[in-house]
């Protein structure tokens, strides 16, 4: 396996490795992290995990449809289509929250790590569409 298939297939193993960190995080490190903290930053604690879970869904989404082209599943020109594409960018581009000191260090780097993975999925999106077009 070697060109874009290749890159394609390490940008979704790096893809599942976060969603296998972040439902780690979610599941078993979350409410630890919470406890002692004031309700607000609790509240922000949720609303930022929510932002990485959408992130990280958002770009797997994308990945597959990926996959379902190397594969022969779907064509190029549906995988660009609306059905397929990146959304949630008012939510998912938003880099804020890593900056934070009040939030958890963990839930800090998933930010970050999703942040950057989402925004070079963007980036990789745009370039598919040109490609396509």
């Amino acid at each position: 396996m070697n060109g874009p298939t290749a890159f394609f297939n390490r940008a979704y193993d790096e893809t599942m490795s976060l969603l296998v960190e972040a439902r780690n995080y979610v599941a078993y490190q979350e409410a630890a992290d919470q406890r002692g903290l004031p309700p607000t930053v609790r509240l922000q604690v949720s609303y930022e995990s929510m932002r990485v879970t959408s992130r990280l869904t958002q770009v797997m989404a994308w990945m597959l449809a990926q996959k379902a082209v190397h594969a022969g599943e779907i064509t190029p020109a549906q995988a660009v289509g609306d059905d397929y594409a990146l959304s949630g960018g008012a939510v998912c581009a938003d880099p804020s929250g890593p900056e934070n000191l009040l939030l958890p260090s963990a839930l800090r780097s998933l930010l970050e790590r999703s942040h950057s993975l989402y925004m070079r999925t963007t980036r990789l999106e745009e370039m598919v569409r040109r490609a396509v077009a």
